[in-house]
């Protein structure tokens, strides 16, 4: 107060006067302690992205941005840290920024024009590198970017000229430089995938496809594409997944929803076909897979892929008639596939056909030389061996599936035909006995668990060459009657 008297201001005016100076000071200690936690940022964001933290550095490099939205510098190094991070998208806006703050800021304009170039934009592109040329007409690396971007846009008109041409090939071969100089433009991808579909190539369209879905915002289309390509593979989890992708872009994409729902159905069908097969429950996996086929009739693979499953089906539930029949119709539409061979190999064995069992299994080997098929082929060619013998089930007329009952059902009726008693000349007598060992050899071997187990396995187990010092005589190693001498007689019991 005492300073007011004396330069003769009036009490109110003095304590104005007072109060500003004791604001201008306050002001004067936060800004200073701004520009320390400014510079503290920027110095942690510089170590942090030496030390590859990235995210930890970006951290830094905005509060650092919110601190200071007028320093140039702040925003180029933010830049760089999304550089680093491989979000180009999100480092254009920073390099925008430090340009329109610092115009001759040449390393700014030198990265934007880069990031330009290999997202596609060679207009863009150029103007930054000439830009920099103006300022420095010796600045060796815009000489060279330049020419680039001069090069990419004549690359450009010439693929999309080839491709409006119908000559794929060369639009691919021309894209090849593009995508080259161009790595995150999506528009070149999307044209090569296109090609590469033309020409019956999905795996492929799928390779270029998948960066555009982050390379271009809400890329439904792509997703789309991904999906349906996906689907005519076959691979349905993956339609149904990219399909999901264009739904969260846009639930109401009526394209998408459309195609979710044929994909989402069909892929619970084949899910639940492949379970009903994993319980064992053969014929609601049949009825499955017939679904399948109605769900989807024009694309191939799915009716291929039911016809085998079915095939495999069938041989499971012992129906050697129709898995042949389903079976062939599906080697047919996939003559390469082993697992087809291999089941009606199978279907053959249970139809005493072991010639084409045999057949088919050494054709499986020639595309899937495994376990389980050499071990088929092995099995299928003991039972051709034993068959040039002695086929138990043939001797006694029943399929390789008869119950116990029905083997001895036939035994007993083909027994009581072919008793030697029944013959009166020697011949035939000696014709009788034969026969009807072979048809009691046949009841014992198969009315026998662990004996119609090594039979079904390709071994004979009353073949001398198969026993332990080679028995003689009685095929079962029991009492022969024809051999005994005296008389035997047989007796055959209604039970």
């Amino acid at each position: 107060m005492d300073s007011c008297r004396r330069t003769g201001l009036s009490g109110v005016l003095c304590s104005l006067s007072l109060l500003c100076v004791i604001l201008d000071i306050q002001l004067d200690g936060v800004l200073g302690a701004t520009h320390v936690e400014i510079e503290h940022h920027l110095e942690m964001g510089r170590k942090l992205l030496a030390a590859g933290q990235l995210a930890e550095a970006l951290s830094h490099y905005h509060s650092a941005v919110e601190g200071d939205s007028k320093n140039y510098l702040t925003y180029y190094k933010r830049a760089a840290v999304f550089l680093a991070m491989g979000k180009s998208k999100s480092a254009l806006p920073d390099l925008t920024r430090a340009i329109q703050l610092k115009p001759d800021f040449l390393a700014a304009r030198l990265q934007r024009g880069n990031i330009l170039l290999k997202q596609g934009n060679t207009q863009e592109a150029r103007e930054d590198f000439e830009a920099v040329l103006q300022r420095s007409s010796d600045h060796e690396e815009a000489q060279d970017q330049l020419m680039r971007a001069n090069e990419l846009e004549e690359l450009q008109e010439e693929a999309n000229a080839a491709y409006h041409q119908g000559d794929y090939s060369t639009t691919i071969s021309v894209l090849e430089r593009v995508i080259e100089i161009s790595p995150w433009d999506p528009e070149s991808r999307e044209l090569r995938a296109e090609c590469y579909i033309r020409m019956g190539d999905p795996q492929k369209a799928i390779q270029d496809l998948t960066p555009t879905t982050r390379l271009r915002n809400d890329n439904r289309a792509a997703f789309l594409k991904l999906s349906m390509l996906h689907y005519s593979l076959g691979e349905h989890h993956e339609s149904l997944n990219h399909i999901r992708e264009c739904l969260k872009l846009d639930q109401d994409d009526k394209e998408c929803f459309s195609h979710y729902k044929q994909v989402k159905k069909l892929s619970k069908q084949l899910d639940t076909a492949e379970e009903l097969i994993h319980m064992e429950r053969y014929q609601e996996a049949i009825d499955k897979y017939e679904s399948v086929m109605k769900t989807e009739p024009n694309v191939p693979y799915y009716t291929n892929l039911a016809k085998e499953r079915i095939c495999f089906c069938f041989v499971k539930v012992k129906l050697a008639h129709e898995a042949i029949d389903v079976c062939s119709e599906a080697h047919q539409r996939d003559p390469r596939n082993a697992n087809i061979l291999r089941d009606r190999a199978e279907a053959y064995i249970m139809n005493q056909d072991y010639e084409r069992a045999v057949e088919d299994y050494q054709e499986a080997r020639e595309f899937d030389d495994n376990q389980d098929i050499r071990e088929g082929l092995e099995r299928a060619q003991k039972l051709l061996k034993i068959s040039r013998k002695r086929d138990y089930y043939k001797i006694l007329g029943v399929s390789r599936n008869a119950n116990k009952q029905e083997i001895i059902k036939a035994y007993r009726k083909l027994a009581q035909q072919w008793h030697p008693d029944n013959f009166q000349s020697e011949t035939e007598k000696k014709e009788a006995e034969k026969k009807f060992i072979d048809i009691a050899s046949a009841k014992e071997v198969l009315t026998d668990a662990e004996m119609r187990q090594k039979f079904d396995a390709g071994e004979d187990p009353l073949d001398p060459e198969n026993q332990q010092g080679g028995g003689q005589g009685w095929p079962f190693g029991h009492f022969d009657p024809f051999q005994s001498g005296g008389s035997f007689h047989f007796k055959f019991h209604q039970n």
